[in-house]
């Protein structure tokens, strides 16, 4: 009996001894290099356990065991559950390193990018070329419902439900930013806002304009002079159907004819604000407009340099304009 004992425990002790030596290996294993043979994007699900993520791993070739890496997910001093997500696991990763990404939550990028002043129309045809997105869209929103910056997906995410998240971030934006106005303003509801928001927009690409281009549409508002705005004008021809083939929205030059062309949106023939946004204006503009700078300035005309030049009076609005013309003619 008592070599039976004795023979028991040296069983034991040399199994607990194996053991140990292989879950030293395992864990020294951890940081070695993966079997992965290249780079590979790997979507993890939402509601996926540890258990589920190391099968998907090793099924995809990233780990060899799935038991040793919820081993190393328990054993880890990070306890932050493994972010759901697509990553982007390169070439012989260490099983480590690739829990760490998945508890930074370091997904892989998809985005898209909106500059301000795209027209809704301009919107959908670039969410519509997104290839690793699902889901048709059916209707163009209304200009001036969606926000431009930068919007992050996965893949096979719905385009419409990309769009709704565009509007949701208006939404949000104008209810933050419409209780705060400037006290006296001549645009009475938030749609007034973000049509001359939209104007700014379109009239100029200079961050340090905006403001001041706004006041030239704010002061010609309270005088009732028309706000005589090229971009309106092409908005009543295109509807935001612009052309793409680097000629401007038109395909051509906005000529003198163009300017009585008949729209409610043509702000040369119609005083006050137009219908509605002409485009969809970032948060930027709407600030803008929102808080725009005092001056007595009415007029405003390129200057060749990518910004504006301002005047009080129309004489020397007509002599920037001569000058602006003169710029042109040498291009």
């Amino acid at each position: 009996m008592k070599k039976f004992l004795i023979l028991s425990l040296c069983i034991l002790l040399i199994c607990g001894l194996g053991l140990g030596a292989w879950f030293f290996s395992a864990m020294r294993n951890t940081k070695a290099p993966g079997p992965l043979p290249e780079t590979k994007i790997i979507l993890i699900e939402r509601g996926m356990g540890v258990s589920s993520i190391a099968q998907r791993l090793k099924d995809e070739g990233v780990i060899a065991s799935p038991l040793i890496f919820k081993i190393a997910a328990k054993l880890s001093d990070d306890k932050r559950p493994l972010k759901a997500g697509e990553y982007e696991f390169t070439p012989n990763i260490a099983m480590n390193d690739a829990l760490k990404m998945m508890q930074d939550g370091r997904v892989y990028d998809r985005k898209i990018t909106l500059p301000e002043g795209m027209t809704s129309w301009q919107i959908v045809e670039a969410v519509k070329a997104l290839a690793d997105m699902s889901g048709e869209v059916t209707d163009v929103p209304a200009d001036g419902t969606l926000l431009p910056e930068t919007y992050h997906y996965i893949k096979n995410d719905d385009r419409a439900a990309l769009l709704g998240k565009m509007k949701e971030a208006m939404d949000k934006t104008v209810a933050e930013l419409w209780p705060n106005r400037a006290p006296g303003l001549p645009v009475n509801t938030e749609q007034e806002a973000l049509t001359l928001a939209s104007i700014v927009e379109k009239e100029t690409g200079v961050a340090a304009e905006r403001a001041k281009v706004a006041g030239v549409f704010i002061n010609r508002l309270r005088r009732g002079i028309p706000l005589q705005s090229d971009p309106t004008v092409i908005y009543g021809i295109t509807k935001g159907e612009i052309q793409n083939a680097g000629q401007g929205p038109l395909g051509r030059r906005l000529l003198t004819k163009d300017l009585e062309t008949e729209s409610p949106y043509n702000t040369y023939l119609h005083p006050g604000l137009p219908p509605g946004p002409i485009a969809n204006p970032g948060r930027a503009s709407i600030e803008a407009v929102l808080h725009p700078e005092e001056h007595d300035y009415i007029y405003f005309v390129a200057d060749g340099t990518g910004g504006h030049v301002f005047a009080r009076t129309l004489a020397e609005h007509n002599s920037n304009v001569a000058r602006w013309r003169k710029i042109r003619a040498g291009n």
